[in-house]
């Protein structure tokens, strides 16, 4: 790929140097069914040893799903519901962030169903669908098995709720405002720096593991190539494979 990675470079020198410590880690959404993009993300995963928690839809996951993951390289975490927009058209969209009646619910029905479907290997994470979630919601999780949270952007603080860690995501290649291809990649490689510095610094959280968000079902080959090269570009730079455990 034809861009500049040297401000990615220096700010991976830059932590090393200063022995920032940096867990990287991969999460892919929307997860459905089996097929051929699902495939590419598998190889993918295995050609830069990189583990994906992978976002699976409950409500549209099926046993043909669960048969056909390798779950220690697609690790399943829980992606909302159904996703559905629950805006009625005011706003972003949203599936838990506009109050409703039953999405303490809609939380409770996806655990019991993912759980059905992969047993110990699913990880109680949460990600809520289009990264938007309110208070209610959040504070119901721990009680329904979920240990972790998963939006987008760097936290601001280490617990969304009693027994609920944050764990983010920080870079998504997509151009979601635009052309949904890739996003020009000189503005990713200086977000994705800029980051980093911001953690050495301490202004944002040099805990909270290094998040990568793709979104494998609309991927075009230049998003994959710009996926592999990163990730494995984060590595080679003196990042460490970050996996979420039963319990976080």
């Amino acid at each position: 790929m034809n861009c500049d990675w040297s401000p990615l470079d220096d700010a991976l020198a830059a932590c090393r140097r200063d022995a920032v410590p940096l867990a990287f880690w991969w999460r892919d959404d929307d997860a459905k069914a089996p097929g051929a993009a699902l495939d590419r993300l598998e190889l993918l995963s295995r050609h830069i040893d990189l583990p994906v928690h992978l976002a699976i839809v409950p409500a549209h996951a099926q046993q043909s799903l669960a048969a056909a993951l390798d779950t220690d390289r697609l690790i399943p975490v829980v992606h909302g519901w159904a996703h559905r927009d629950h805006g009625g058209g005011v706003g972003k969209k949203n599936e838990f962030l506009s109050p409703r009646d039953d999405a303490i619910r809609d939380t409770a029905k996806a655990m019991a169903h993912m759980r059905s479907l992969f047993g110990a290997a699913l990880r109680p994470m949460f990600v809520p669908p289009w990264n938007r979630i309110n208070d209610d919601v959040t504070q119901a999780l721990a009680r329904q098995g979920f240990s972790a949270l998963s939006t987008f952007g760097p936290r601001k603080s280490a617990d969304a709720a009693i027994g609920l860690v944050r764990i983010n995501t920080h870079i998504d290649p997509i151009w979601w405002k635009g052309t949904r291809d890739l996003m020009d990649p000189d503005q990713l490689i200086a977000q994705a720096a800029g980051h980093l510095d911001a953690r050495r610094r301490r202004v944002e959280d040099p805990v909270e593991p290094f998040g990568l968000l793709t979104h494998h079902l609309v991927h075009t080959d230049a998003i994959w190539d710009f996926t592999a090269t990163f990730a494995k570009r984060v590595l080679d730079g003196g990042a460490t494979a970050w996996v979420m455990g039963n319990s976080t």
